[in-house]
């Protein structure tokens, strides 16, 4: 399968999902948008994964490709491409379908606990409850005719799916405990006590639990719809 990843900062790479996509044999290129690279035809792509990135979604002044990525993320979805969007990719991909992007009540940085609160066809395999990463200030509504997928304690709104092949993720799929440390270099400043962020040390030390299968068992579903 031909994977197009679309990546926004040095920090905020493919990360895990590198050695998914190697060990199911598919095609990955990437765009690097902070580059000043252009994003693909839609037509060489089965598959977008938009990732993370330090920047607002409404940043257009500071960071004027974003306009561009908006409408070719728009155009893939109407192209019914599938489409995973990552943190920032998930605000992105709430934007583009008639969402609102705004700042949460609080940060939430470090591993935290989601739950699943609607279990549609594409989160069959994945656990009620799982520790993942995050990093986010900002939070998004449901876009009209998108099913709530998740929740955690700090964010109401942590996961959509809207039809059967596109999936915004707030949360970090894409990061374990051993890459972890990148996000700190990259953001460290960003770490003020708060009831849901962790210190470094916290971060660095991982969760008690983290459940790689669920991400992989997500992607390959994704990976399977038909058409």
């Amino acid at each position: 399968m031909k994977i197009h990843a679309v990546i926004h900062g040095t920090s905020d790479g493919f990360g895990t999902l590198a050695a998914w996509a190697a060990a199911r044999g598919h095609d990955v290129t990437e765009t690097h948008l902070y580059r000043g690279e252009s994003l693909p035809a839609l037509e060489g792509v089965e598959f977008i994964i938009v990732m993370g990135g330090a920047m607002n979604i409404y940043q257009h002044r500071d960071h004027p490709w974003l306009v561009a990525e908006k409408e070719w993320l728009a155009a893939a979805i109407a192209a019914r491409k599938r489409v995973l969007g990552v943190c920032l990719g998930a605000q992105l991909t709430a934007d583009v379908l008639g969402g609102k992007v705004w700042q949460n009540a609080e940060m939430e940085i470090g591993w935290w606990p989601v739950r699943l609160v609607e279990r549609p066809a594409l989160f069959a395999a994945f656990p009620d409850e799982a520790t993942v990463f995050h990093w986010h200030g900002d939070t998004f509504t449901l876009p009209p005719g998108a099913t709530r997928v998740m929740e955690s304690d700090a964010c109401a709104n942590q996961a959509f799916v809207f039809g059967d092949r596109v999936v915004a993720l707030q949360f970090h799929l894409e990061v374990a405990p051993e890459t972890a440390a990148a996000f700190i270099a990259g953001g460290e400043s960003e770490i003020q006590p708060a009831a849901h962020v962790q210190s470094p040390a916290q971060i660095l030390r991982g969760p008690v639990t983290f459940a790689p299968a669920a991400v992989t068992a997500l992607l390959d579903a994704l990976a399977a719809v038909e058409g």
